[in-house]
């Protein structure tokens, strides 16, 4: 990983990172190549998101990128080779950014919040999904379109999009695999705010500061209960609900001893 610096980055792309406080910055670093994904890049997200976990003194990452689009999505001549021989793009027991529970990787437990502008298609999309919100410029155009190239979305979009948006809005976007924007992904609640382009970063840190100005093992118990209530259904977040409860009051009444 590099810290956030005006260095032209490698070709293959790198992941910037840069601490602000209780913050983790985590940049999308290949404008040249519309910030598509290669195994370098891929590999150093993970470790980012890792660090942001690992971290007790970092309390909420903020996905952004560098350049005038999020990302186009994978670079399939540099990533084909390790898919066709079954390899992980990222290091084993590292924080998945997809965040799926893939057998062998560990889920997030601190917030994400992401800043999307400009392109922000297939992986840009699954990206932004597996955040826990999202702030998009007014110029944004994304697309799920692995049905144009014969290929089925694996990075959770037939998953998030359907929750997000119901089956018939997300079927929609991933049959055709249209291009649609900024409003139509604020309608379907796949970004949580828009605004105009180049304040994508700023309000996404806004937001981000305003959440780590909270108790952070409240706020890490509240987004796992929320998150098991979409993935288990309402009856399993009710019965994991008190204990997280109780850890949080067991915590706040040793502060106040």
């Amino acid at each position: 990983m590099r810290l956030m610096e005006n260095a032209m980055p490698p070709a293959e792309g790198t992941i910037t990172t840069e601490r602000r406080d209780a913050l983790l910055l985590i940049g999308i670093n290949r404008p040249a190549k519309r910030n598509g994904f290669t195994p370098r890049m891929f590999r150093e997200l993970a470790e980012a998101y890792t660090l942001l976990d690992d971290d007790p003194s970092l309390r909420v990452g903020v996905l952004f990128a560098h350049g005038d689009h999020f990302t186009a999505g994978l670079d399939l001549p540099t990533i084909a080779p390790s898919i066709q021989r079954g390899e992980k793009l990222w290091p084993h027991d590292a924080v998945e950014p997809l965040n799926l529970g893939t057998p062998g990787h560990r889920r997030r437990t601190k917030p994400m919040v992401a800043a999307v502008q400009g392109i922000t298609f297939t992986l840009g999309i699954e990206l932004m999904l597996a955040a826990d919100i999202v702030v998009a410029s007014d110029d944004c155009r994304f697309s799920q379109l692995e049905v144009q190239r014969g290929i089925m979305a694996t990075g959770g979009a037939t998953l998030r999009m359907a929750e997000r948006a119901g089956l018939g809005n997300a079927l929609l976007h991933l049959l055709t695999g249209d291009e649609f924007g900024a409003a139509e992904a604020l309608r379907l609640n796949f970004v949580q705010k828009v605004v105009p382009r180049g304040q994508q970063l700023e309000e996404a840190l806004r937001l981000a500061e305003s959440v780590a100005a909270q108790a952070p093992l409240a706020v890490v118990a509240t987004r796992l209960n929320a998150l098991k209530a979409v993935e288990r259904g309402p009856l399993e977040r009710w019965r994991n609900s008190s204990p997280s409860s109780s850890a949080c009051r067991a915590r706040r009444m040793r502060r106040r001893a």
